[in-house]
């Protein structure tokens, strides 16, 4: 079966393709568009996936949109009804959008189909299976287990805002939900939105700054104790409701009643860009903690309900990381599998395999190895020579061709061991949020310096964000507190003892900016403010030039470690094309950039292209 998945029309839209239950091609179409989380039709993603595999539209068996509109629009009335006379601002508001692009979403689809190619639409099947379905097939299908539980969180699908499911076989069996307005993924956003950053896109910024709040500090205590009385009455099994009285993204504009919450918790709302105080640190650990909590409540549920040894993740939540961490570190199951694309875009994934394993019923079948089925979640577009050597001559670019990848990987082991940063774009681009080696910024993990260099000069970001490492698998427990995979970057974990180093007293009592440059390990670029890392373990099965390149530097310096974050500035998507790759290099400090077998120098590129802060624009 050749089945295309779609998701559309919230945020981050994608499609991918499946051919007998293998995925072959996957994207976001933002990387196309340039606008980060871009919610619109993905007719860039949709025409990639039938160019890179040579399908015409005539020539899918079905196409698959990943949930059921009519289900959403039937919640929006029943909500604003409940909750009349309030939100009628926002009702009138929200009902033109929905009525175009969900009461006739078929129209819209067959409309952004007709912009691709001519088909035949009396041929054409089109399914919409549940949300949160699409979610749990995402994670299930493509894992390594002939049976798994399968938990999904979010912000809110149709009604429901978490699932836990048994997957066997090619089956999947809904055993419970929590439905719409108890929502783990809106009680975060809700933070996200009152400690100044934005919803649907500030999360990770939110979960970065928790570990800079103090959990043992009597003001974060007493955060902790207002969330859990008057925000959310969490149950044993890790159900919850919450008190609807202090939000109002159910009927209004806005997530929260803002002097509701500065009454309760003694303080306004951040606006954007305003300096981080210690009480937006302490609120962000006081609701990463109540996550923490839920999500481990929810997972012993989902092992009592399915008996499992195994668990899927997938949903919005199921990007938060450090929570990921915690569970893996609970021992409650034995394996845990984490969607890489967890949110909306591997939504269009999970479509297509639904379909193809519970409407078509056709047999899964395991290969019986460890591995899962996604390749390294390498599923993007990939550019060859020619398309490399137009895109210098467009921008007169100066560059040298490697002989081979090992004279590659040997040459840039190098440059990183001297301090250079560099722009990594080879083989085919990351489906989902994460740089894993194909879209990446690389420098040494072991500089002091980095860090700031890496947020003020190139990232142009909040200087508490942190950098995740990507490490050698044969080595990640030599350097943390894991022995097993994390080849998503979708773990946190902490940094082995051995490696830390003390901390001043009265540490925790330091002010955010005072913390930031502590040195907290021998690989300081990389070691988090508790200690903490986001992992990549890189594996020589699904990225084998990656895999020597860390090698290469491994054997040049000692250490299987390097920095590695997306490849894009602030505000914009990861790069895409060699074009975008060399606008972004030239507009940042990166030092050098290596496309395939290419490098760029800077400084051999030509004078007056190089403008430090100005943002990446398409023409």
């Amino acid at each position: 079966m050749k089945i295309l998945g779609i998701s559309a029309y919230y945020h981050d839209s994608a499609a991918a393709i499946i051919h007998g239950g293998k995925v072959l091609a996957a994207a976001q179409e933002e990387r196309f568009t340039r606008i980060k989380h871009d919610a619109s039709f993905p007719s860039n993603a949709i025409r990639f996936c039938l160019d890179y595999t040579g399908y015409t539209i005539d020539e899918l068996d079905a196409i698959v949109f990943y949930d059921k509109p009519f289900l959403k629009f039937e919640r929006l009335l029943e909500t604003y009804y409940s909750f009349a006379p309030r939100g009628m601002v926002s009702f009138l508001k929200a009902m033109p959008a929905w009525i175009k692009e969900k009461l006739f979403l078929k129209r819209n689809i067959y409309n952004g189909l007709k912009g691709i190619e001519k088909f035949d639409r009396r041929k054409l099947k089109l399914l919409f299976p549940e949300h949160h379905l699409s979610h749990a097939a995402s994670a299930f299908y493509p894992s390594p287990f002939t049976e798994a539980a399968v938990l999904t969180l979010d912000g809110v699908g149709e009604w429901a805002t978490a699932s836990i499911c048994k997957g066997a076989g090619n089956r999947m069996t809904v055993l419970k939900e929590l439905d719409f307005p108890h929502s783990l993924g809106l009680l975060y956003s809700a933070f996200t939105y009152y400690c100044g950053f934005r919803v649907n896109s500030g999360e990770y910024k939110l979960m970065g700054l928790a570990p800079y709040g103090n959990r043992d500090s009597v003001e974060c205590k007493r955060m902790v104790e207002i969330i859990r009385t008057k925000l959310v009455d969490i149950k044993e099994d890790g159900s919850f409701v919450l008190h609807q009285d202090y939000f109002t993204y159910a009927t209004g504009l806005r997530m929260v009643p803002d002097e509701k919450w500065k009454s309760l918790f003694g303080f306004g709302r951040r606006e954007e860009e305003m300096p981080l105080e210690q009480q937006y640190c302490d609120l962000a650990a006081a609701i990463q903690q109540v996550t923490e909590e839920i999500v481990l409540k929810l997972a012993a549920e989902t092992k009592r309900l399915t008996g499992s040894g195994n668990l899927c993740l997938a949903g919005g939540v199921a990007l938060n990381c450090v929570a990921n961490g915690k569970l893996h570190a609970s021992g409650l199951f034995n394996h845990i599998f984490i969607q890489p694309a967890a949110g909306d875009a591997g939504g269009a994934l999970g479509a297509a395999y639904a379909a193809h394993y519970i409407y078509f019923d056709r047999e899964r079948i395991i290969n019986g190895e460890e591995a899962d089925g996604l390749e390294g979640s390498y599923l993007g577009p990939e550019f060859g020579r020619h398309a490399i050597i137009a895109a210098a001559k467009k921008y007169k670019a100066v560059y040298r061709e490697a002989e081979n990848p090992e004279a590659l990987t040997e040459t840039v082991a190098r440059l990183i061991a001297e301090g250079n940063v560099i722009g990594w774009f080879r083989g085919r681009m990351e489906f989902g949020p994460r740089a894993l080696g194909a879209r990446s910024i690389l420098a040494d993990a072991r500089r002091a310096d980095m860090q700031k260099k890496l947020n003020l000069k190139i990232k142009y970001r909040e200087s508490f964000r942190p950098f995740a490492p990507a490490i050698l698998s044969e080595y990640v427990a030599e350097y943390f507190d894991l022995k097993d995979s994390s080849p998503y970057m979708l773990l946190v974990k902490e940094i082995n003892p051995s490696r830390r180093c003390s901390l001043p007293a009265g540490y925790q009592g330091f002010a955010l900016a005072d913390k930031l440059y502590l040195q907290r390990s021998d690989l300081p670029a990389i070691t988090h403010v508790d200690y903490s890392a986001r992992i990549q373990t890189v594996h020589r099965e699904t990225n084998a030039v990656f895999w020597q390149l860390l090698d290469a530097f491994r054997q040049l310096t000692g250490c299987p470690v390097l920095i590695n974050t997306s490849f894009n500035v602030r505000g914009e998507p990861i790069v895409n094309t060699p074009a975008d790759a060399y606008r972004c290099f030239m507009q940042t400090e990166m030092d050098y950039l290596v496309i395939e077998d290419f490098i760029f120098d800077k400084k051999e590129q030509p004078a007056g292209s190089f403008i430090p802060g100005q943002t990446v624009h398409i023409d």
